[in-house]
C-alpha cells in the first residue's frame, strides 16, 4: 500500500481499530463484494478473482473452482486479499496551481491471513450469504434463493467448487484522496472528475479528503 502516512485510513494499524473504522471497512467489503486472492504455489505466485463475504468477526470467506491453480495449494497457507474501490487519474492541470505532477487517487484494502478449507455445509452457507447480501442490493426486486433451483443440479454445482475462510491477521487500508493538497485544489480536481463522469472518486475526495 502507499507508504505516505497521509493516505492511511485514520488510526489504522494491524492491531488497533476503533469501532467506526472497523464498521467502515466491513461496509466497504460488503458494498464492493469482490476482490483478488494472492498466494504462492509450487509454480509461482497465483491470483484468483472471487466474490467475498466478511463474517463480521475477523474472517473472510470465498470459494474457488476445483480447477483453479490456487485450490490445491492455498490450504493452511498465508494469503493476501486485495479489494479495490473507486480510482481515477488526476491531471495536474486540475488543481489550478503550478508545478504539480500527474497522480492516481484510489481507495483500496489489503487483508492478510491464514486460510483453511470449509466443510460442505459451510460452503453452502457461504453461497446463501453471498446471494442474500447481493440480492438485497437489487431491491425492490424479489430476492433470488437457491430453492428456485433443482436440488440435484445445485448439488452438482456445489461439487465443482471449494470454500475457504481466511482468518484476517492484518488490515491495511489506503485512501489516497488528495489529503496532501489544499482544500481549494482538491475541490478543483473533484469538480473536474465530476465533469468527466468519475463521480465516485469526486465524492470520496469531497467527503473524506480532509481526514
Amino acid at each position: 500500500m502507499h507508504p505516505d502516512p497521509a493516505f492511511r485510513w485514520p488510526k489504522s494499524n494491524n492491531d488497533h481499530q476503533d469501532a467506526d473504522e472497523r464498521a467502515a471497512l466491513e461496509a466497504m467489503i460488503a458494498d464492493i463484494g469482490f476482490g483478488m486472492i494472492f498466494a504462492e504455489t509450487p509454480d509461482g505466485p497465483r491470483v484468483a478473482h472471487v466474490p467475498l463475504f466478511s463474517t463480521g468477526d475477523g474472517a473472510l470467506q470465498f470459494h474457488l473452482s476445483r480447477g483453479n491453480a490456487l485450490t490445491r495449494h492455498i490450504v493452511e497457507k498465508r494469503a493476501l486479499c486485495v479489494i479495490n474501490g473507486p480510482d481515477a487519474y488526476i491531471s495536474p492541470d486540475w488543481y489550478g496551481v503550478e508545478d504539480q505532477v500527474p497522480t492516481w487517487n484510489y481507495l483500496a484494502l489489503e487483508l492478510e491471513g491464514n486460510v483453511r478449507r470449509m466443510e460442505r455445509e459451510g460452503l453452502i452457507g457461504l453461497l446463501d450469504d453471498l446471494s442474500a447480501q447481493n440480492e438485497a442490493k437489487l431491491a425492490p426486486k424479489k430476492p433470488w434463493h437457491r430453492d428456485k433451483m433443482d436440488s440435484t443440479k445445485f448439488d452438482k454445482m456445489v461439487d465443482a467448487i471449494v470454500g475457504f475462510e481466511m482468518e484476517i491477521l492484518a488490515w491495511r487500508p489506503t485512501a489516497k484522496l488528495g489529503q496532501n493538497k489544499l482544500a481549494a485544489e482538491r475541490e478543483n480536481a473533484a469538480a473536474a472528475l465530476d465533469a468527466t463522469g468519475r463521480r465516485a472518486m469526486a465524492h470520496l475526495m469531497r467527503e473524506f479528503g480532509t481526514r
